[in-house]
């Protein structure tokens, strides 16, 4: 697919069918690609001894209310390197477009049966498998009245602890009526653009701690990630624990503070 195109076939409805809390299928989808604006290959980057995007598969694996994890990466040459990771750690793969990234996400729930979708990126290596479970629990508390469940659109979270849940059709929804290349290249920019379109269940934090910036996307950001992977050694740490290790040791945060953030993030948090 050339960058100017966005795909709109598809191939299930808007109709939602009426399910009990646990009886639905969950899969969490990560999307990950070598190409990166501002840190190419960030995603097998080392953080104490393994790649990131293995951090965030394994943290994710941890939640209770998944039934699958899924990367979804791109068809391009330079991705293989991603889905060979894939095979030999025996995760879950799907391969689609660079450019539509919301087709990709779609085609990708679609292949792995999704009834419930958890959307994940791969630069959040200590996103935190409580918080997954806490959005899936609250899409299914909502089933009836809600249509998307994100801890972004109003932020109070430390930046890379972006978690969102919606059911199938709602996704189908948002494919379909996101007919422009700036609404297919970001999976929910559609919800965040027009709210009013969508039932949306804000997960929010009681202490607004979204000055933090814990996402991947500069060396700078990489060399304060690392120095928690380092201290604790290993990944079974809460982002609680993480909290605490910073709030002992307040200058790593000094070394990420400067970053700008992408547009993509200006937006979400407001």
């Amino acid at each position: 697919m050339r960058p100017h195109e966005c795909e709109s076939s598809l191939s299930t409805t808007d109709d939602r069918e009426p399910m009990t809390t646990g009886t639905h299928r969950v899969v969490a989808i990560v999307q990950a690609r070598m190409g990166s604006s501002r840190l190419p290959g960030k995603v097998l980057q080392d953080l104490a001894g393994r790649p990131m995007l293995a951090r965030v598969i394994e943290r994710m694996s941890r939640a209770q209310r998944l039934n699958d994890v899924v990367v979804a990466t791109t068809d391009q040459a330079r991705d293989d390197v991603i889905a060979h990771l894939c095979q030999e750690r025996g995760w879950s793969c799907f391969r689609g477009s660079e450019y539509d990234v919301l087709d990709r996400y779609y085609r990708a729930a679609l292949e792995f049966g999704a009834q419930l979708v958890v959307r994940v990126t791969s630069d959040c290596p200590l996103i935190d498998p409580e918080i997954i479970d806490q959005h899936v629990s609250r899409m299914e508390e909502g089933w009836a009245e809600v249509d998307f469940v994100t801890n972004m659109a109003r932020q109070t979270y430390p930046l890379g602890l972006a978690v969102e849940a919606l059911p199938i059709d709602v996704l189908a929804r948002m494919k379909r009526m996101s007919t422009t290349p700036e609404l297919c290249e970001h999976v929910t920019t559609l919800a965040y653009a027009e709210p009013d379109w969508f039932r949306i269940e804000h997960v929010l934090h009681p202490v607004d701690l979204s000055h933090m910036r814990w996402t991947v996307d500069t060396k700078e950001d990489l060399e304060f990630v690392r120095l928690i992977f380092e201290h604790f050694g290993h990944d079974f740490f809460s982002w609680q624990e993480a909290l605490a290790v910073l709030a002992s040791h307040p200058k790593w945060m000094e070394i990420n503070r400067t970053v700008s953030p992408k547009v993509m993030e200006v937006e979400r948090a407001g």
